[in-house]
């Protein structure tokens, strides 16, 4: 099954909320989206080891910009700088369900 977003909006709460086509609703606080940025710079390459922890993101992180990427992305641009990470729909799914267990 594809997984496709409906519509994505921020909020003010400093959370990112996702409608997916499937009917669901998933939500995200910014310093947790943050800290599971996929990127280089965030998580080692070869050993995956997370460079990157929750604890060393400022709690009022904010989100500058989203740009979508090809039919299976978003890129956030992050207030602190940050703007590498490439979130698929699928990683998004998957860290909600995550949360969830």
């Amino acid at each position: 099954m594809e997984i496709i977003p409906k519509q994505i909006a921020r909020s003010a709460n400093h959370t990112l909320t996702i409608d997916w086509a499937d009917g669901t609703q998933t939500s995200y606080p910014f310093v947790d989206l943050r800290a599971a940025c996929p990127c280089a710079l965030c998580v080692d390459e070869w050993t995956r080891e997370k460079r990157v922890q929750k604890n060393m993101i400022n709690p009022s992180i904010d989100i500058k910009d989203i740009k979508i990427v090809g039919h299976y992305a978003i890129q956030i641009i992050w207030s602190d700088g940050h703007n590498t990470g490439i979130y698929t729909f699928k990683l998004l799914k998957g860290l909600a369900a995550q949360s969830s267990s």
